[in-house]
């Protein structure tokens, strides 16, 4: 015969009080049944049941059992009995849940409140706890406050269904975020409240704000805002600022938000000096240098982060990659304070390895060639980041970060971890394209600056314009020797129109090839020299002008010339396509040597520079300025009309045609048109650009707008159009670049300045192309 031992409630009183009943009966337990089951395993149950066959055990003992069984959360209901010497649990389970619905949400996505669920232990096939529910509908509700929507709601129902499950539903009426009303700002007397407003990303209510949603309230946004309100009164030297308050204040209907900050500004202080302390492992004087403030300047906390990363930058040079500086103010009288900068350089640390990631194309050995820290070396933060732009400016790369890692188990080890994003390198293609320069664009044309992952470049085509028929091949290898010299060849047909290019009228066929070699004198400065060969075939067009017509009579329509060149160029650009810092220098020259045909020179000098207006570096500043001469030598007093410089058009001068400035032609007798450009043996150009932000796009990398001023033209003394900075034309205007990837695409809007009579001007310029 069964004989009830304990109840659930009689256990937990027992429990509780610690008491033993008057009435505890001890039995020797024979064997132990569990009932009741369904999901949950016996295994489980004896588990967590802390009596074993052969104990004795009374009421109290049961009791503290059945305490330890509850704690799992699977029973509602533990109930024990005992028939003779069998100890039997009867348990009841807690249902588990069979589905979950969510409903009305919008803005907190499904996915993270089915994680948040989840992570409260409410999931299909686990057990439901209604409490573990409810705390869970007061969690999503204060989410949705948190995001100023203080009318929302959420109900959470849990529908029992057959065999012990359970559905649960959430309910959720988003409602609407409430709209800031007033922002009040108490206790501020050196600035005013529009200046502090202005800081804000949060705005009071008006039609624009409504638009952008800058006036709808939420508790990280006012974080945010107070934050900064901090750093702004930090940097400017108010070392005691504090917010005293910030009290958030709801209409009735929960639509409107009103907000109250109380400051204590508190003085502002100056530098009384600065002090260095620590261990100098580079000598004081060169980091005072770093130091670019002295007594009497404005305390500024952004300032002396900037210094203290300048000086851990500066120990990083030598080694110490994990130098900390820290600097500290001391408020001493009359409201200044001494800034004493602790420094801790640490270990120096050494390169153990050097990984890379990201790069299935490109070899490992492409990379290694590029790096300036070496394997084994000190780790040298100039080196480490210098490689970094290497990398960048191979162009085989869309991003390069680079990350210095401690090596495990020890304290003077660094490992160093490049990872890239590649990007297409190169073609097989047949391409078709527009520009007002030459027209409708064929080709076909293989080129990979990155040939098989090994860095090396390789090329050959064949394209036709209106103007231009060509074919070419090339080759070079940027690493020839393992110190970076470059070597590399070209060959090439050409056959141009000039007629088809708005230029006098005649037709021009070269055939030749170059030889390179290239080396670098350090980091960023390249010497580039060779050798080639040109065979030029001269041709009358229809209207020929009488200058071309004179010299093919003196000179003949063939030539034989024989090239030395050579160039120099130093580079800080960050980027290949589309830079935003750095410079660019470059001085060529080429030479036609005794013993061609025809015996001249060609020089020339291009400059570039970007400078960022602002931090970000999404304002820029850009100069560039291009000049070039050619002459002729020996028996020659001038240089052969077609290597003639010309100028106008776009990436020269824009707002006036291609080609279309400097000297005429002389038209034949025959001919009553317009005289074409004859080009000159001098050119001079420039321009000025304010890069900005394209608006309404985010990449910056691929894309760029900019206001334009440029300036230029093409001179010729020996027809005795003479230098003359009156003559040069200039035009203003906007330009836009986008490097898309079907093909460039490039056009401006301009307006010519001084133009004259007979200057072609297009105030519209573009050039556009598409690959297939």
């Amino acid at each position: 015969m069964r004989r009830s031992l304990l109840g659930v409630a009689v256990g937990l009183a027992v429990a509780a009080t610690g008491m033993k009943p008057a009435f505890a009966d001890e039995f020797t337990v024979a064997d132990i049944e569990v009932e009741g089951l369904q999901r949950v395993s016996a295994g489980t149950v004896f588990s967590a049941f802390p009596v074993n066959i052969g104990e004795q055990i009374d009421e109290s003992g049961l009791a503290d059992a059945i305490k330890s069984l509850f704690q799992t959360g699977l029973f509602t209901d533990i109930e024990a009995s005992r028939d003779a010497g069998v100890l039997i649990v009867m348990v009841r389970e807690r249902p588990s849940i069979s589905s979950i619905e969510i409903e009305g949400n919008k803005n907190i996505e499904t996915e993270m409140l089915m994680d948040a669920l989840a992570g409260a232990g409410l999931q299909e096939g686990q057990v439901f706890r209604r409490a573990t529910l409810e705390r869970l509908e007061l969690e999503i509700l204060r989410s949705y406050i948190a995001q100023g929507r203080y009318n929302a709601r959420v109900k959470a129902t849990a529908d029992e269904l057959a065999r012990n499950r359970v559905s649960i539903r959430l309910d959720i009426n988003e409602g609407t975020v409430a709209a800031i009303q007033h922002i009040n700002i108490v206790g501020n007397e050196d600035f005013g409240d529009e200046e502090l407003l202005d800081l804000f990303e949060l705005r009071t209510s008006s039609w624009w704000n409504s638009i952008t949603n800058s006036d709808k309230y939420a508790r990280e946004r006012l974080s945010g805002d107070l934050e900064t309100l901090r750093s702004f009164y930090l940097d400017r030297g108010y070392l005691d600022f504090n917010v005293e308050s910030s009290q958030v204040s709801i209409s009735p209907d929960k639509q409107q938000v009103f907000i109250a900050i109380a400051l204590n500004e508190g003085p502002q202080y100056t530098i009384s000096e600065v002090n260095l302390r620590g261990e100098l492992i580079v000598g004081e004087d060169e980091l005072r240098k770093l130091i670019p403030v002295e007594e009497g300047d404005v305390f500024s906390r952004a300032r002396m982060t900037a210094i203290s990363e300048a000086l851990s930058f500066r120990l990083g040079r030598e080694g110490y990659a994990f130098a900390n500086v820290n600097a500290v103010p001391e408020p001493g009288e009359n409201n200044t304070a001494a800034v004493t900068f602790f420094v801790e350089p640490g270990k120096r640390a050494y390169v153990r390895r050097i990984n890379f990631d990201g790069n299935v194309s490109t070899r490992d050995d492409v990379l290694r060639q590029e790096m300036t820290q070496m394997e084994g070396g000190v780790a040298s933060s100039d080196r480490i980041e210098f490689s970094k732009t290497r990398l960048e400016r191979l162009g085989f790369f869309k991003t390069v970060n680079v990350d210095t890692v401690p090596v495990p188990g020890t304290d003077d080890q660094v490992d160093v971890n490049y990872s890239v994003e590649e990007q297409p390198t190169g073609s097989l293609s047949a391409s078709v394209g527009f520009s007002q320069d030459s027209g409708v664009i064929l080709g076909a044309n293989v080129s990979e600056n990155n040939f098989f992952g090994t860095g090396k470049r390789v090329s050959f085509g064949v394209n036709v314009s209106d103007s231009v028929k060509s074919a070419n091949v090339s080759y070079l290898n940027p690493y020839y020797t393992v110190d970076g010299v470059s070597r590399g060849f070209s060959l090439f047909a050409r056959q141009t129109d000039y007629a088809e290019e708005d230029i006098s009228s005649y037709l021009l066929d070269e055939y030749g090839g170059r030889l390179t070699f290239g080396y670098p004198t350090d980091n960023i400065t390249r010497l580039n020299f060779g050798v080639g060969y040109t065979l030029s075939n001269l041709k009358e067009g229809v209207f020929t002008s009488q200058e071309v017509r004179d010299f093919i009579d003196e000179e003949g329509d063939s030539f034989d010339n024989y090239f030395l060149f050579g160039s120099w160029r130093r580079s800080t650009l960050n980027r290949g396509v589309l830079p935003t810092d750095g410079y660019s220098h470059s001085v060529s020259l080429d030479v036609a040597v005794p013993g061609s045909d025809l015996t001249f020179y060609k020089v020339s000098h291009k400059t570039d520079f970007y400078y960022p207006v602002t931090d970000s570096g999404s304002w820029v500043m850009r100069a560039r300025t291009d000049i070039g001469y050619g002459d002729g030598y020996g028996d020659r007093t001038r240089m052969p009309f077609y290597e003639h410089f010309y100028a106008g058009g776009y990436g020269s001068v824009r707002g006036y045609e291609a080609n279309s400035l400097g000297p005429l032609a002389t038209n034949a007798a025959n001919d009553l048109s317009e005289p074409d450009p004859f080009g000159g043996s001098l050119l001079t150009e420039g321009s000025l650009e304010l890069i900005f932000p394209t608006p309404f796009a985010g990449d910056t990398r691929s894309m760029r707008t900019a206001f334009f001023f440029d300036a230029g033209q093409v001179f010729d003394p020996e027809r005795g159009f003479d230098p003359d900075p009156a003559e040069l034309r200039m035009s203003v205007g906007v330009g836009f670049q986008w490097i898309t990837a079907v093909g460039p695409l490039a056009f401006s809007l301009a307006k010519p300045l001084n133009d004259k009579d007979g200057d072609d001007t297009q105030v519209f310029q573009f050039s556009l192309g598409q690959t297939f």
